[in-house]
């Protein structure tokens, strides 16, 4: 490399072309090893607002593109690997090492509903209102 434009260009498209696409596929063994070694693998940054973001953005329906973490206002529906479903909003401040935590309002009160693991969510999707 010739200059620093283009060792900032070569990082920023490691991170974009191979951290990102891991980060979405790994399994939790996987993502919980790579947090242990976060600032070795992508300098010092926040594994929250990158790594853990970049797992869960494998479910386009809990991650905001422009925010870091999983996005609490918008209810979503999880079919999980055995087939049941559960629906609720997204409990950010729960959501530590590859566990998601959903949080139901209803009238009999509220309830939760997990935690449960990356490797056992299949699908989320946004519940439409109305």
């Amino acid at each position: 490399m010739a200059s620093f434009d283009e060792l900032v260009t070569s990082r920023r498209a490691w991170i974009d072309d191979v951290l990102q696409p891991w980060c979405r596929d790994a399994a939790l063994a996987d993502l919980l090893k790579a947090e242990a070694e976060w600032n070795d693998i992508a300098g010092r940054v926040d594994s929250a607002a990158t790594l853990w973001t970049w797992a869960w953005g494998r479910f386009p329906a809990l991650v905001h593109e422009e925010l870091s973490g999983v996005n609490e206002t918008r209810e979503v529906r999880l079919t999980l690997s055995d087939g049941r479903e559960v629906a609720g909003y997204p409990d950010a401040r729960s959501c530590e090492s590859g566990r998601l935590l959903l949080l139901e309002s209803s009238t009999s009160g509220n309830q939760e509903h997990g935690p449960y693991s990356i490797d056992e969510i299949a699908a989320v999707v946004a519940v439409e209102c109305g």
